[in-house]
């Protein structure tokens, strides 16, 4: 085939930037770089890595919700082995995040609870950034939120099933859903 007879290629590396759809990636991919880098900050401010702040919210959000964060659960939710969650909570008990109690039906079972320290961290650095997300929110038209709603919904479900396998724990591991929703 001559050159000139070749498939014309898009002028981005994966999608036609002449394409206005182009815009809306950009827009997702800029947004999941900027959490990414939000959240990296805000793991180094409380001097944890990803990981640990990952796990810190998990237990707020399920007692939030009125669940008991076990080692188990969390190690299933970060798909670590129980080993790596052992080390994981000996960190975050040792630096005043995390309690371990004894389970309330297993006597040998755990229930992990955050500190009053861990919620005063998470309340001050969160608050002011969920608030102006919330005005964001709501400059986006009425008639056009079920739309925004059903596009993030669906690349959600969608990121779930991509990126391979995990070496250890779980292969789905951190559920967004969860790692996304606002503390309240």
């Amino acid at each position: 085939m001559k050159t000139s007879e070749q498939p014309e290629r898009p002028t981005g590396y994966w999608y036609d930037t002449s394409d206005s759809v182009f815009e809306i990636l950009h827009a997702l991919r800029r947004f999941r770089q900027s959490d990414q880098g939000m959240r990296r900050r805000m793991s180094v401010d409380m001097a944890m890595n990803e990981t640990d702040m990952q796990a810190l919210q998990h237990v707020v959000i399920s007692t939030s919700n009125g669940q008991q964060a076990t080692p188990r659960d969390l190690a299933r939710f970060l798909g670590i082995s129980s080993a790596s969650t052992t080390k994981l909570l000996d960190r975050l008990s040792a630096s005043g995040y995390l309690e371990r109690h004894p389970h309330p039906t297993d006597r040998r079972g755990l229930v992990i609870t955050a500190t009053q320290h861990a919620h005063d961290e998470l309340q001050a650095r969160m608050t002011g950034m969920h608030r102006r997300l919330r005005e964001l929110a709501a400059t986006v038209p009425p008639e056009s939120r079920q739309a925004v709603v059903d596009f993030l919904t669906a690349v959600s479900d969608h990121l779930e099933t991509e990126g391979g396998t995990r070496s250890e724990g779980t292969a789905d591991g951190p559920d967004a859903a969860a790692i996304l929703r606002p503390l309240v």
